[in-house]
């Protein structure tokens, strides 16, 4: 298949030939201007790179460290990340990408949601920054789960008891962290959830699911931190639903172009 071709059909009629776009070839910042010029590739790009932090999300949380961890048995968990030491860092490597693919998408969605409201869109994009600041330095959590269970001399004064019960509490120190990152990112999908509904380029029921996860993931992290011994996972499987059915309708479907430019063009 022509390569153009392929592009189009993945893109729409929004992609042209780069040579096309001189202006563009110079400057590839993202401004509104160049933005109005192709909201669906955005868009696209966005929900592909959603997509991307989902897979990544669920396979470190599910297939490594729910995998690895064993809840309330030390001796346990400090063997399971031993002997699966590179997993273990390979999980840690996809939250990391994970994080990175964040900063584009939440640039993308502001600018897409800048012409609902320009200042919740600015405050949402705060509060998507606090999130993904406070998770990457809560990887070092994780970090140091593994670098507790190295034989390393400077860690000789410990005993190996010792040294199983500090590398298990920083795996503890880790889920309360990502708590607390996700309290700024249900406050995230709480505004994004209200924008996506007033937006009319988008449908309302994205706007409606975004919301539930927004208070399912500040329910789930305020159990977690004020009575722990509640907090439970399955709480969030509205928020999966949610992001992966936005994730899907940006791939596919992109805003409704007459109507973002309308309302892009009523607030510049």
């Amino acid at each position: 298949m022509n390569g153009n071709r392929f592009l189009k059909s993945l893109f729409g009629n929004n992609f042209q030939n780069q040579s096309s776009y001189p202006e563009e070839n110079t400057n590839m910042k993202l401004t509104l201007k160049n933005f109005e010029q192709s909201p669906q590739l955005y868009a696209r790009i966005a929900g592909m790179l959603y997509l991307l932090i989902i897979i990544a999300g669920v396979f470190g949380q599910l297939l490594v460290r729910n995998k690895l961890l064993v809840y309330g048995d030390v001796a346990a968990t400090a063997g399971n990340i031993m002997n699966s030491e590179f997993l273990w860092r390979v999980g840690i490597s996809a939250d990391l990408i994970m994080h990175i693919c964040d900063l584009p998408v939440m640039i993308i969605l502001y600018y897409l949601l800048r012409p609902v409201n320009k200042k919740l869109a600015l405050l949402n994009l705060s509060f998507n920054l606090i999130q993904t600041a406070v998770l990457v330095i809560n990887k070092l959590n994780l970090l140091a789960a593994l670098f507790f269970l190295k034989d390393t001399e400077y860690l000789k004064s410990f005993s190996p008891d010792q040294l199983n019960s500090l590398s298990y509490l920083s795996t503890k120190l880790h889920d309360f962290g990502f708590g607390i990152g996700l309290i700024f990112f249900g406050f995230v999908c709480l505004i994004e959830g209200y924008l996506f509904f007033k937006s009319r380029y988008f449908p309302k029921t994205i706007g409606v699911l975004m919301s539930i996860a927004g208070l399912c993931y500040l329910t789930n992290s305020f159990v977690l931190i004020l009575v722990p011994q509640f907090a439970d996972i399955t709480l969030l499987m509205p928020c999966f639903i949610a992001e992966l059915s936005l994730s899907l309708w940006l791939i596919f479907k992109g805003v409704n172009l007459s109507i973002w430019k309308n309302s892009a063009s009523k607030n510049i």
